[in-house]
C-alpha cells in the first residue's frame, strides 16, 4: 500500500496555451518532506461542474498526495481563480483542454517523470478526465469518481431515460441566450445544481443543493450556475467519443450503487478499449456521498492511491 504522510500545498498559476489566453489558478499539493532531488509521479485532479479546487476536488488531492503522489486541483477557464470571460462559461472543449495545460505545466517541473502522470475526476471533471486521456496519450492512468459525462447528462438526464431529441429545446435556449449576451452586459445563467431546496426533484437532487449551497461544502467561489450559452457546447458534446479506439490507459472508475448517474460510468467501461479497466460501485454510496462522506471518501481515495501508485 501507498504511504501515508502529511501533505502541504503550494499555489500556483498556470499559463494556459489553448488559444483562448486564460491563466488556471492552482494548488499543488505534495507529500510531506518532498525531496526535489527525485523524480515523482503527479495527477491532475478536475473538479465538478460548477465547483472549484477548494471542494470535493481539493480533498482528493490532499488524500493522493498524503499517500506520497504529487496531485494538483485547479479552477478551470472562466471559474474560481481562474482568468477568463465570461465568467462561469462551462464550454466542455476548453475543460478538457485545460487538463493538458496542467500537465504542459507539469513537464517543466524537473522532479516529475513525465511518463507517470495520471489524471482523475469528479462527477463531469471525471468525464473531462477521460475525454483528455483520449486526446493526451501523456495521461497514463485514469480514475474517476461518481463520474458524469455532461454532454449524456443534459441529453438523456440524470437516470439516462432521456431522448437525445428531448435535447434539441436546450439548444434552442443556448442560442437565445447567445443573443441576449450579444446585446448585453449580464449573462444569462443557467443552474448546474439546484439553486434552491425546493428546485430539487429527489433526494438525491436534494443532497447537491445542500452541498453546493450549505455549509456542508459551499465555496463562495462556486455559484452552482453556468452561462446559459454553455448549452450549445455541452449538448453535442460526448466525453466517450471515439473511447472505444484512443482509451487505452489503465481505468479505475468508482461510483456508488445508489448514483442516479452511475449509468454514465458504466457505458464508460463499456466503451472504453483499455484491457486493464476495473469498475467499483461503493454499497450504498449515492453521487454525492462520495463527495465528502466517511468512510466513503476514505476508501475511494485509497483505491485511487494504490491505483496510481501501481499504474505510473
Amino acid at each position: 500500500m501507498p504511504r501515508t504522510q502529511s501533505p502541504t500545498t503550494e499555489a500556483v498559476s498556470i499559463e494556459t496555451r489553448n488559444g483562448y489566453g486564460t491563466t488556471l489558478a492552482a494548488i499543488v499539493h505534495l507529500p510531506s518532506e518532498f525531496d526535489t532531488g527525485t523524480t515523482h509521479s503527479a495527477v491532475v485532479v478536475s473538479h465538478t461542474g460548477g465547483g472549484v479546487k477548494e471542494q470535493t476536488a481539493g480533498l482528493y488531492a490532499s488524500k493522493l498526495a498524503a499517500s506520497g503522489l504529487v496531485a494538483v486541483a485547479y479552477d478551470a477557464s472562466f471559474q474560481g481563480e481562474s482568468t477568463g470571460t465570461p465568467r462561469q462559461l462551462e464550454n466542455p472543449h476548453i475543460r478538457t483542454e485545460d487538463i493538458s495545460a496542467v500537465i504542459d505545466f507539469l513537464t517543466t517541473l524537473p522532479y516529475l517523470d513525465n511518463n507517470q502522470i495520471g489524471a482523475m475526476g469528479i462527477c463531469v471533471g471525471g468525464g473531462y478526465s477521460i475525454n483528455a486521456a483520449i486526446n493526451d496519450p501523456r495521461i497514463k492512468a485514469v480514475g474517476t469518481v461518481s463520474m458524469v459525462n455532461i454532454g449524456q447528462m443534459f441529453r438523456n438526464g440524470w437516470d439516462g431515460s432521456g431522448a437525445d431529441a428531448d435535447a434539441v429545446s436546450a439548444l434552442a435556449q443556448g442560442a437565445g441566450a447567445r443573443i441576449h449576451d450579444a446585446s448585453s452586459a449580464e449573462r444569462e445563467r443557467y443552474p448546474l445544481a439546484p439553486m434552491r431546496k425546493q428546485d430539487a426533484q429527489n433526494p438525491e437532487e436534494e443532497e447537491i443543493w445542500e452541498y453546493y449551497h450549505t455549509p456542508r461544502g459551499a465555496h463562495p467561489n462556486a455559484p452552482g450556475f453556468m452561462t446559459t450559452r454553455s448549452l450549445n457546447q455541452i449538448i453535442t458534446y460526448d466525453a466517450f467519443h471515439k473511447a472505444e479506439v484512443y482509451l487505452t490507459q489503465p481505468l479505475l472508475l468508482i461510483a456508488g450503487s445508489e448514483d442516479g448517474s452511475k449509468w454514465m460510468t458504466e457505458d464508460a467501461h463499456a466503451r472504453a478499449a483499455s484491457t486493464d479497466k476495473s469498475l467499483y460501485l461503493m454499497d450504498g454510496a449515492n453521487h454525492m456521498t462520495l463527495y465528502d462522506r466517511q468512510p466513503y471518501v476514505n476508501d475511494a481515495a485509497s483505491k485511487l492511491a494504490q491505483f496510481f501508485a501501481d499504474k505510473l
